[in-house]
Order: structure tokens, then sequence, then C-alpha cells
């Protein structure tokens, strides 16, 4: 049997999903200074493919890295953890 390589997840919330079929998704991170101490919020932002569109802004998702599906899409919904209030 074929073996795959362990995928990376992320955790994020959806920012944007005004695209067919894609999301946008910010991933917020403590990290602390290097010289001073004090915790920084670091944002990274992925974009992923969401085949069934039913992701809205503020959703709580889960995604997973994926083979590149376009010129900034290498990332994949996997579920929807907690929907926008």
């Amino acid at each position: 049997m074929e073996k795959r390589n362990l995928r990376k997840e992320r955790i994020g919330v959806v920012s944007s999903n005004k695209m067919e079929k894609s999301i946008v998704v910010s991933e917020v991170k403590r990290v602390k200074h290097a010289m001073y101490g004090k915790f920084v919020l670091k944002t990274k932002k992925y974009v992923a493919h969401d085949e069934k569109n039913d992701c809205n802004e503020g959703d709580t998702v889960r995604i997973m890295e994926t083979r590149p599906m376009s010129k900034s899409k290498r990332w994949r919904l996997v579920e929807i953890l907690e929907r926008a209030k």
C-alpha cells in the first residue's frame, strides 16, 4: 500500500468568500518579540478551495495542505468548526 506524507493543517477564520469555490482564511498567532519579550499578533492568510461554496465570513475552519490548484491556492477546506454568529 502507498504511504502518504503528513499534510499540514491550520485552523483559522474565513476573512473573504467573494470568489467562486475559494475562501481566504486568516490564521492569527501570538509570537514573543525576540528582544523586548512583548507578545505580538502575527496574521497569515491562506487561499483555500471550498468545493461546495458553503463557508461564510467569520466561520472558524480547518484547512489542509494539498496540490496546487491555481496560482495562489494550495490549501483545501476540511471542515467548518464553528459558524459565524
